[in-house]
């Protein structure tokens, strides 16, 4: 089973950019589909973002499309969300999960390992 463990969060005036990092450990990282989810005080943990385990598909919430980019590098075992122009309403926890089926979701039920998150405070 993976392990992940999210880092690169922090505080960034509005406007900014930062860029998160979800290691995994295991063999068998590169042949699982990765996402990226968010929770905001108060809310439910929305789907942000997802890769498949070559990198070649990838799918956006609309709320982030053409603000973020996921990516990942399957010989660093690491998956990344670059997320530019960031508003106050990204302030989140950011979840990193792996899904071992590999096939497109968004529900958070779907994913079978999640790391710890990592916290992403925009400032206005």
């Amino acid at each position: 089973q993976v392990q992940l463990v999210e880092s690169g969060g922090g505080l960034v005036q509005a406007g900014g950019s930062l860029r998160l990092s979800c290691a995994a450990s295991g063999r068998t990282f590169s042949s699982y589909a990765m996402g990226w989810f968010r929770q905001a005080p108060g809310k439910k943990r929305d789907f942000v973002a997802f890769i498949s385990w070559s990198g070649d598909s990838t799918y956006y919430s609309d709320s982030v499309k053409g603000q973020f980019t996921v990516s990942r590098d399957n010989a660093k075992n690491t998956v990344y969300l670059q997320m530019n122009s960031l508003k106050p309403e990204d302030t989140a926890v950011y979840y990193c999960a792996a899904r071992y089926s590999g096939r497109y979701s968004s529900r958070s039920e779907d994913y079978n390992t999640w790391g710890q998150g990592t916290q992403v405070t925009v400032s206005s």
